[in-house]
């Protein structure tokens, strides 16, 4: 199916800063985007997600490829080229783009189609930016053999900048992530006692996130001394901690927070370190505004988690949140996913979404840890799931 969109019809139907995205890649030397990952796909056509292919990708002998072309400073020339199946979805809800095709049965295919079109546009190419991480080799061999005197870059940072300043409706998305998600973990808490595995406290909370109207991505459990977060038949009994840190995303936008719980009563000890780990939280939060350099964040933090008599035990980690996890603004080099700290060296953009978290992995009383999603605003920040921060009752409507 093809459909085509009057140019003037555009201007108020883009749901992204256009300009914005022209100064990015104005400054990585792109003539043209080659999209291929469905996130970025989906920033970009304000939302759309194939949803015979939201869990999958491989289908027969090749697999599911939506492909978007964007020509720097030409949003009339914007384009989608994406599987036959997603016909029915541009029937229901048009894209914005001037141009998309759904007729595509494979990688290649998709990949062909969206090199006609550019070839069509008759433009003087020096660099296509595409996503190589996202690049199936067989769409990139075909790019590639298309265009020969052209250079292929990746363009990855380009749209991760460009995303990671998040527009109201997206802060909406993630806050409403942020609260199911808590939401879910207290009923999960509450309705669960004694002898309760970890297996099964996973997947009733797979359930109250599914009935939220999330999509339920993992849940990261550990019980008791262990510090295994493994959802197995380990049993949470009475004295055990617990730690519950899940992801489940609305229309995209992932909710990640981590809270603890209890069966029984938390003693003196396990009431210190989890205020301690909250002190750490909110003197992070404190940090956050507009403005600020990135690194600010780590500075406010590391002297408290050096300072603690866990220190040995305690780690503090500050990542960007939105359609992905760890993405812009990345504040550090040494975090348990490799990348490098370019925003730490740059002001904070109001908007931008930081998930912040500090882990105590205890060698006797177990993981205690707290996560929260801090938005970046004007004057300082804004907690979405601001609550249930303390000590967790199990059982408790049992």
């Amino acid at each position: 199916m093809l459909t085509k969109a009057a140019p003037s019809d555009l201007g108020s139907r883009v749901p992204f800063d256009a300009d914005r995205l022209d100064r990015l890649m104005d400054e990585a030397g792109l003539d043209v985007l080659v999209v291929t990952s469905k996130h970025n796909v989906q920033y970009l056509l304000g939302g759309h997600r194939a949803f015979f292919f939201d869990y999958m990708d491989a289908m027969g002998l090749s697999r599911y490829l939506p492909v978007f072309v964007y020509v720097k400073g030409a949003l009339d020339k914007a384009a989608y080229f994406g599987h036959r199946l997603e016909g029915f979805q541009t029937e229901v809800k048009p894209f914005w783009v001037a141009t998309s095709q759904t007729s595509a049965s494979g990688s290649v295919d998709a990949t062909q189609k969206a090199i006609d079109y550019i070839r069509r546009l008759g433009l003087r190419l020096r660099r296509i930016g595409v996503e190589t991480a996202f690049l199936p080799l067989d769409a990139g061999t075909a790019l590639r053999g298309a265009f020969p005197d052209v250079e292929i870059a990746d363009a990855l940072v380009v749209l991760e900048r460009q995303r990671a300043r998040k527009s109201a409706a997206e802060l909406d998305k993630l806050r409403i992530a942020s609260d199911h998600v808590i939401d879910s973990m207290l009923a999960v808490v509450a309705n669960h006692g004694p002898g309760t595995t970890k297996e099964e406290l996973s997947e009733a909370l797979r359930r109250e996130e599914t009935n939220r109207g999330l999509t339920f991505e993992y849940c990261l459990i550990a019980a008791g001394a262990s510090h295994n977060r493994a959802p197995s038949p380990q049993k949470w009994e009475i004295g055990d901690v617990l730690s519950v840190d899940s992801g489940g995303n609305y229309h995209g936008y992932i909710g990640d927070v981590a809270r603890m719980a209890i069966l029984g009563e938390p003693d003196t000890e396990l009431d210190e370190l989890l205020a301690e780990i909250e002190e750490v939280q909110q003197t992070a939060f404190r940090s956050i505004k507009a403005g600020a350099m990135g690194n600010c964040i780590y500075a406010a933090a590391e002297p408290l988690v050096r300072r603690s008599r866990q220190h040995n035990h305690l780690h503090f980690l500050a990542h960007g949140m939105g359609l992905v996890s760890h993405e812009a603004p990345r504040l550090t080099n040494s975090g348990p996913v490799p990348y490098t700290d370019d925003d730490a060296h740059r002001p904070l953009d109001a908007g931008m979404v930081i998930s912040v978290e500090t882990t105590l992995l205890h060698p006797r009383r177990g993981l205690i840890k707290l996560e929260d999603t801090a938005v970046v605003t004007d004057n300082g920040y804004e907690i979405y799931g601001d609550r249930a921060r303390g000590w967790l009752r199990g059982g408790t409507s049992l």
